[in-house]
């Protein structure tokens, strides 16, 4: 079962440039000023991509999470593993986006 956190605190701004990496690097205190609902996905076996995430996820102040893929590492290569993240990203979406009824 994957571990997460979630923080669905907020703020005003954006960020200066897109990035879709935790792992990049961009100026600092711009993640704090990212205003967009954040999803990390990130291999419970790539400690070092793990830790830039939960470092990223400290700096966020929009609504937030980061789910760990027990297992994966950081291309999502074992059997499952990218499925799991298919999973993830679409339970994330789904809790966003209005549903019609």
């Amino acid at each position: 079962m994957p571990t997460s956190s979630t923080s669905s605190c907020s703020a005003g701004g954006s960020s200066p440039r897109p990035t879709g990496r935790a792992s990049t690097p961009i100026p600092p205190g711009s993640r704090a000023a990212t205003s967009a609902p954040t999803l990390l996905i990130v291999g419970g076996a790539d400690t070092t991509v793990l830790a830039l995430n939960e470092q990223a996820a400290a700096q966020l102040r929009c609504p937030h999470k980061l789910e760990v893929v027990p297992g994966a590492t950081h291309l999502f290569e074992e059997p499952g593993a990218l499925e799991r993240v298919a999973e993830l990203a679409g339970d994330w979406f789904a809790g966003l986006l209005p549903v019609d009824q």
